[in-house]
């Protein structure tokens, strides 16, 4: 009797035991099932963990060297959705950066942006000897035109976006836009105390040379994002841990906006030389655009639509005050108001205002998407 009474404590604790702390990978299978069901591969698994705040280090309380090997052993312990039926579609997915449309199509489409807007602007440079009625006919014609192109050019591939989270900052675009229209036009006049055209506004088949170059931008922006998209995927492949992922993601990133850049720069300088408008855009203000563009999508695209629109909403804010201050310098007793901005334009032109909006903005999303696209959860 007494062997019996003990023996059955010793034999129950450990038994209590196996079943809870020493399994704790356990409670996190249970915590995260759902993930793991549906989870096309364990790097899915490391992303989603990696994204409900599970690091490397929080890995190392579950027994394991890193967030991946953790994923593996999930991946290995809960069965699919899909493995107790015959229809194995989801397991054997292709990644999203790579479904969906053929290559070959979104390529061709990201051409058609370029296309409207060169097509529009040689219609504005044939129509310059006519009426404004029909030069503003032309100019809204282009303005739908580029509108239904960017559309088709975005709706798949690479930069599209899932849902309608990019709705948000096209108010936002469209400022932009419409402020390398007639933005510098507009600010030399209030900044000249003139409306004559000479001295203030660009007519518009010179101010639209670089909507030409942003238009055709799309081709490199979407093979950018396509690459980030393939080099991030065989780096979650090839990574034994997120800190590692990250030390090479960020490289890439860095390396394919410097690209983006480059093709931009080259893409502006070729559309004054073949249009025959050469300085009719600031090279500076144009690429700086361009570049808060791409970031602002990326983001986008991959699941950080605020951060996005706040850099938008800031370039646009820039050049709002700059505009609203040049106004308010010409009423009487309010000339220092504008002091700033046309010490601004008087060091380096009309072109200055909106090369500083969108490149300090465009600095702020690099540096935030430095940090946040080189994790393994921004590429699921």
């Amino acid at each position: 009797m007494s062997d019996t009474g003990t023996t059955s404590p010793g034999t129950t604790r450990p038994a209590r035991r196996a079943g809870g702390p020493a399994d704790p990978v356990k409670i996190l299978m249970h915590s995260h099932r759902e993930l793991c069901e549906r989870a096309v591969d364990p790097l899915e698994i490391a992303a989603g963990l990696e994204a409900h705040g599970v690091t490397d280090r929080a890995a190392a309380r579950f027994r394991h060297r890193d967030v991946f090997s953790l994923a593996e052993e999930l991946y290995a312990r809960v069965p699919r959705a899909t493995d107790s039926g015959p229809d194995t579609t989801v397991a054997t997915a292709p990644h999203p950066a790579r479904a969906g449309d053929p290559r070959a199509g979104w390529a061709l489409r990201t051409l058609l942006p370029g296309a409207v807007c060169a097509a529009a602007l040689l219609a504005l440079r044939y129509a310059g000897g006519t009426g404004a009625g029909l030069r503003l006919a032309i100019g809204a014609a282009g303005a739908a035109a580029l509108a239904v192109a960017l559309t088709i050019a975005l709706r798949r591939g690479p930069l599209r976006v899932e849902g309608h989270t990019a709705r948000v900052s096209r108010l936002w675009v469209c400022w932009l836009l419409a402020y390398t229209l007639y933005g510098d036009g507009l600010l030399r006049v209030l900044h000249a105390g003139t409306g004559d055209g000479r001295q203030g506004t660009t007519p518009l088949a010179e101010a639209a040379t670089p909507l030409v170059a942003l238009g055709f931008a799309v081709v490199p922006a979407a093979w950018c994002a396509h690459l980030l998209s393939v080099q991030a995927r065989r780096r979650l492949t090839d990574s034994r841990g997120l800190a590692e992922f990250a030390s090479r993601t960020r490289p890439v990133l860095l390396a394919l906006f410097a690209l983006y850049a480059g093709a931009l720069t080259a893409l502006a300088l070729l559309a004054e030389l073949v249009l025959g408008a050469p300085g009719s855009g600031p090279l500076a203000a144009t690429v700086a655009l361009g570049s808060l563009l791409l970031l602002a999508r990326l983001l986008t695209v991959h699941g950080f639509p605020k951060a996005a629109a706040t850099g938008l909403v800031t370039a646009c804010a820039v050049e709002a005050v700059a505009l609203a201050l040049a106004t308010a310098g010409r009423v009487p007793g309010l000339e220092s108001a504008a002091a700033p901005v046309r010490a601004l334009v008087d060091a380096g032109g009309a072109g200055a205002v909106p090369a500083l909006a969108c490149g300090a903005a465009a600095l702020g999303l690099l540096i935030h998407a430095a940090v946040t696209l080189s994790r393994a959860s921004a590429h699921t």
